[in-house]
């Protein structure tokens, strides 16, 4: 029970990668908040949560929205206490085309640019400001940010939106974790490759099947692949390790 005394957020938990993050999280001792979009799922996520004995609670709320971001943190500094543990895993990639495919720059609705820029890369901004007087306050707090492989290397699939958007979280870990290093505070991305997440299986299958061609481990990476990489980073196990970008990708991308 490495986090029994670590209370923390994560962002998009209703399902998938957020989801195995909060039960990994939970499942070693932290205090979770729930927080989704859609307010069924984060209730739902924070009554299997306190089911498996952990304490938690859902916070429903748009990330990308900046009231609602600080909301949904003072929501959870009065219901659990304080935020130890920040995981900024909100994020959208639309495939709007037949396919589904991705819409090309030309093709794009700038509508549709502006918000994924919202969510993914603006959201994970106003929850880092909204969390970082009280991790600096006590000099102790995690930031994690959840990028992509697509950060990394060119997808063919995904978006420009979606790539610039999580290359900007690789950057913007950077930024933060150099600022708060003073303060004790350690800000880790962790971009995953291909995960087994309804976002993933939303493509066709002879899109997924190609892209597995090109992954050394030639398999589906899990979302509990993703939360054992969070995990580490928010532990003891990682104590010298801030500003950093952690692969979860079977090899598909190394540098």
């Amino acid at each position: 029970m490495r986090l029994s005394s670590e209370i923390a957020l994560v962002t998009g938990a209703g399902q998938g990668i957020g989801w195995a993050i909060a039960r990994a999280l939970a499942a070693e001792g932290a205090a979770v908040a729930v927080n989704d979009v859609e307010p069924e799922r984060a209730v739902r996520a924070a009554e299997e949560l306190g089911q498996m004995g952990c304490r938690a609670v859902a916070l429903p709320g748009d990330v990308s929205d900046r009231s609602q971001a600080e909301a949904i943190v003072q929501q959870c500094e009065r219901r659990l206490g304080r935020v130890d543990i920040l995981v900024n895993n909100a994020g959208i990639s639309p495939k709007s085309r037949p396919g589904p495919r991705k819409a090309s720059i030309w093709e794009m609705d700038p509508a549709e640019w502006e918000r994924v820029v919202q969510v993914n890369l603006n959201g994970a901004f106003y929850m880092a400001r909204a969390v970082a007087p009280g991790m600096v306050a006590r000099r102790h707090g995690f930031i994690v940010n959840i990028s992509s492989q697509a950060a990394r290397n060119y997808i063919d699939f995904v978006g420009c939106h979606y790539t610039a958007t999580k290359a900007a979280l690789t950057g913007l870990t950077k930024a933060l974790a150099g600022e708060l290093a003073p303060f004790g505070v350690r800000v880790n991305a962790v971009a995953p490759g291909r995960i087994r997440t309804e976002l993933a299986t939303a493509v066709p299958d002879q899109v997924n099947r190609r892209f597995l061609e090109t992954v050394p481990l030639a398999c589906w990476g899990e979302p509990d692949d993703v939360a054992q990489a969070v995990l580490f980073l928010v532990t003891d196990q990682s104590r010298y390790i801030t500003g950093a970008t952690l692969d979860v990708n079977g090899g598909a991308w190394m540098p």
